[in-house]
């Protein structure tokens, strides 16, 4: 059996695979919550915002810590269409729970099915990232770890859900994203665990592509993808801001018209000419 080296790079690929979770879960948190305050179109627009954050981040966290994955005894490479499968597998199923929550009447009922559905994609994702592997040699499965790893991402997609549905703070937020990304995370080596390789010694090419060629530039591109998502969310104002506006707004025009001497009328708005 071949000796699996889970940080070939030591401490920087698993840091960096979970802070990207981190960031992901906490972008996804605040769309959630941004779109539980909207209506109609908007709130369409920030569940479909926190689905692909939330999945996005988990595919980066799982292919970044995949960085540091190393096999002795043979070269690794990926199946291209496996892994972009393994992308838009963990957006649709993500959508699919965040989309249960946001429009679900019953509250209790919805955070189950979602967190239920999440969960599972996300576990789907990490194995067909998994089934994308090409090396020298057969990978099996610790069937007890692999359980043990999709009711993990049961239990951290279902906290996630609760917390976008109940916390709204964005200090609470900050704080359940750093935990939601240990959940992630542990998920990930929990399923990490579970692999076993048994080398087979050959010079025969591998066929995909190597981890430098494909994963490393997707994952900076979709991590540069969060991190200016969540540069947006930030900036942009919420909804009970934009109502503290448009109250602010009312306020000082009432004042001014209250404190203008006698007489004096405020020039009518300016109208655009119609097209």
């Amino acid at each position: 059996m071949g000796h699996l080296d889970h940080a070939t790079f030591g401490w920087l690929t698993p840091a960096l695979s979970y802070a990207m979770a981190c960031v992901g879960a906490a972008l996804g948190l605040r769309c959630t919550v941004r779109a539980l305050d909207a209506t109609g179109r908007s709130r369409r627009n920030w569940l479909l915002t926190a689905a692909s954050a939330i999945g996005t981040g988990i595919w980066t966290m799982h292919f970044v810590a995949m960085l540091g994955f190393g096999v002795t005894g043979t070269d690794i490479r990926y199946d291209v269409p496996l892994t972009l499968l393994s992308l838009v597998v963990a957006m649709a199923v993500v959508g699919v729970g965040v989309f249960v929550v946001g429009h679900g009447r019953d509250r209790a009922r919805s955070l189950l099915i979602g967190g239920l559905t999440t969960g599972v994609g996300v576990a789907s994702m990490h194995y067909l990232g998994m089934a994308a592997l090409r090396l020298h040699g057969e990978v099996r499965f610790d069937p007890l770890l692999v359980a043990l790893s999709v009711v993990i991402a049961v239990v951290a997609a279902t906290a996630a859900l609760w917390a976008a549905l109940h916390i709204h703070s964005p200090a609470a937020v900050a704080v359940a994203s750093l935990v939601m990304g240990a959940a992630v995370s542990s998920m990930h080596y929990t399923g990490m665990l579970a692999v076993r390789v048994d080398v087979t010694p050959s010079t025969a090419p591998l066929p995909g592509a190597t981890v430098m060629q494909f994963i490393f530039p997707l994952a900076v591109g979709l991590g540069s993808y969060l991190f200016i998502t969540a540069a947006f969310v930030a900036l942009s104002p919420t909804a009970r801001e934009r109502a503290a506006y448009a109250s602010a707004g009312r306020l000082t025009a009432e004042h001014a018209a209250d404190t203008a001497p006698p007489g004096f009328r405020t020039a009518p708005p300016l109208r655009t000419p119609a097209s």
